[in-house]
Order: C-alpha cells, then structure tokens, then sequence
C-alpha cells in the first residue's frame, strides 16, 4: 500500500482523458484507480501501475506526459 502524508488532488480531466485515449484503459478501470488512490492518498499513475492497469513503461509514459503539461 501506497500512503502519503497528503491528500492527492482529484485527478485532472486531462489526465483521465489521456489515459483512455493513448492507454486505452476503460471507464471502470479509472473508478477504480481513482477510488483506490483517494483510499491511499497516492498518485492515480502510481495506483493504477501497482494494480497491474498499466504496465512500467506506460507508467513512465504517463510520468513524461504530465510533466510536459502547463
């Protein structure tokens, strides 16, 4: 289990849409990252890469984008 000391912001609408388009991961797969990162007050990339969602690659991809946004 992941656990910061503090809470993580909801995960920006362009995340989420980056996520589904470039990763193609489903609807449900992001609740329950999302669900899962609030319960562990960890980053949603992280969650979703420690439950096997995405692979280390993709995770690093993720890492790269985000750093890339404004």
């Amino acid at each position: 289990m992941v656990i910061s000391s503090s809470p993580q912001p909801e995960p920006p609408s362009a995340l989420v849409a980056y996520l589904q388009r470039e990763l193609g991961l489903t609807q449900r797969a992001l609740e329950l990252g999302i669900r899962q990162a609030r319960l562990e007050q960890a980053p949603l990339p992280v969650i979703l890469w420690r439950f096997g969602l995405i692979s280390l690659e993709q995770l690093d991809l993720v890492l790269a984008w985000q750093e890339s946004q404004p």
